[in-house]
């Protein structure tokens, strides 16, 4: 097998998600050799796409939010998002099914939003210019202050307009309680606590910060990239190319090889890599526990087994041979208890008696997606990680949630499904080594924040970094994006 040669800042990247992606872009534009190991096929790790019968499916994130994320990191490059894909603003956002049976479409313009607020609760309107002007001031101050910093040290924190702000930034404050100060009505409160679902806790042990989400959601759009999500990928990939990084795909990384107090390389299946630098934006856990030897590992099993986890997910990806009804681009199905579901998840971890689930149709706003007079439809289940996982519970769910779903829409859909897979838990494990078969990373927690993540270097080993939804800031697309080009610069701090 042929032996990759080491010379002068030469930086291994293992895994190609977007904060991989986005490390190595930075970094090949200081003028730094970068090579890509991929263990998968294609780039784009959980944002991978598959194509079959002429669906065209994304495998993982399905919400374009935040797009002045997206819109800065090509600029760092001098850029532009549209250079590489067509947005769209979809409208309605997205549409919340309620336990009545009601249907309501979040409208993008916000005035209407406004008076939806109005409608199910007298002064809802006005409430919400306060909530949102408070969310903003967590956006703004939390993308200017916080989810930008390596989180290497309290000290990075320990600055006037920073402290001056913690309780601005309502950190000890939850977001149930929060929420209630505006709001009274149950589905208001509802829509208001769906963004943090994902964020790893129930809405009653997640800081107040997170509102910020309600912000990106309602004052920043819900958007989608015509082609798919993984045209974000295919763009970032391009950029990189261009800026030198070269990529090996197929190629899985079995073991790091240490020499005297530094990785020196990075035995795969397609031979060995040495480097100066090495950089996982695999799972951390994974890169921690299994390619290092046990003196090397960051953390001791206790404390992986103690961290809160985000939800994993049961996905199906379904083929219609119809045009479906009564649906839209995203759809949240809040038609049983949200509090049951969240104790199922977090408290009391199995597999849920009455989930909430997503339904994603992008074939209604993008016709590349799915044949002619067809539909790609997309179905979420959050649930808990380190769920025993097999076939026969997967049918069970796929069947509970297609009553509902026909139920509640009034329509046959399980009869015009002619492509179907289904993906959980250990899909999860086997392509992405994924620690107790998480889809989203570290819960955002309290206890879990800032340098309460795992650290995004090697306590052990100096030229050893990771990036990623494990550590700094967190799960999620654009915190992944931010993930990268951090541990970009604390690589090149190391360079200077």
């Amino acid at each position: 097998m042929k032996k990759y040669k080491s010379v002068t800042e030469n930086i291994i990247v293992i895994g190609s998600g977007f904060s991989s992606l986005a490390a190595a872009t930075s970094l090949a534009s200081e003028g730094k050799k970068v090579t890509i190991l991929e263990k998968n096929s294609q780039t784009g790790g959980r944002a991978r796409q598959f194509t079959t019968s002429g669906f065209t499916f994304d495998m993982g994130p399905s919400w374009y939010w935040m797009p002045d994320v997206f819109e800065a990191y090509f600029e760092r490059f001098g850029k532009k998002v549209s250079d590489y894909y067509e947005l769209v603003r979809l409208d309605p956002s997205y549409q919340v099914v309620f336990d009545d049976k009601e249907f309501v479409d979040i409208p993008a313009a916000y005035e209407e939003l406004k008076a939806l607020f109005e409608k199910y609760e007298k002064g809802g309107g006005a409430e919400l210019d306060k909530f949102l002007a408070e969310a903003e001031y967590k956006y703004r101050a939390g993308m200017d202050e916080f989810v930008h910093k390596p989180s290497q040290s309290i000290l990075e924190f320990v600055k006037w307009k920073v402290i001056s702000g913690v309780f601005k930034l309502q950190l000890f404050t939850s977001m149930t309680s929060h929420i209630a100060k505006h709001f009274k009505n149950s589905k208001l409160i509802e829509l208001l606590e769906f963004p943090v679902l994902f964020l790893g806790a129930k809405p009653q042990d997640t800081p107040a910060l997170y509102s910020l989400m309600n912000f990106a959601d309602i004052k920043l759009g819900t958007w989608y990239p015509m082609g798919g999500m993984h045209k974000i990928v295919e763009g970032m990939t391009a950029l990189a190319k261009e800026k030198g990084v070269a990529f090996v795909l197929d190629c899985e990384v079995k073991k790091l090889e240490v020499r005297n107090g530094k990785v020196a390389k990075a035995i795969t299946t397609k031979g060995d890599f040495e480097g100066t630098h090495f950089i996982s934006g695999a799972d951390y856990n994974h890169t921690d526990k299994h390619l290092l030897d046990p003196e090397f590992h960051n953390y001791t099993e206790k404390y992986w087994d103690t961290r809160k986890m985000a939800p994993s997910s049961l996905l199906f990806y379904l083929g219609v041979n119809k045009k479906v009804e009564k649906l839209r681009h995203h759809n949240l199905f809040f038609d049983k208890s949200f509090n049951q579901h969240a104790i199922e998840i977090y408290d009391d971890p199995q597999w849920p008696s009455n989930p909430l689930f997503y339904v994603c149709v992008p074939s209604l706003t993008d016709k590349t997606v799915a044949p002619e007079g067809k539909e790609n439809v997309f179905i979420l289940v959050p649930v808990a990680p380190d769920l025993e996982d097999n076939e026969e519970t997967r049918e069970k769910y796929y069947h509970m949630v297609m009553d509902r779903l026909e139920s509640l829409t009034n329509q046959k859909i399980r009869d015009h499904v002619i492509y179907k897979k289904s993906y959980a838990h250990a899909d999860f494990k086997a392509d992405y080594h994924a620690f107790k078969g998480n889809a989203y990373g570290l819960a955002n927690t309290l206890t879990q924040t800032a340098i309460l993540k795992p650290n995004l270097r090697n306590k052990k080993l100096k030229n050893l970094f990771y990036t990623g939804q494990l550590t700094t800031p967190g799960p999620g697309v654009p915190p992944s994006l931010i993930s990268g080009q951090v541990v970009a610069k604390e690589v090149l701090k190391t360079l200077a």
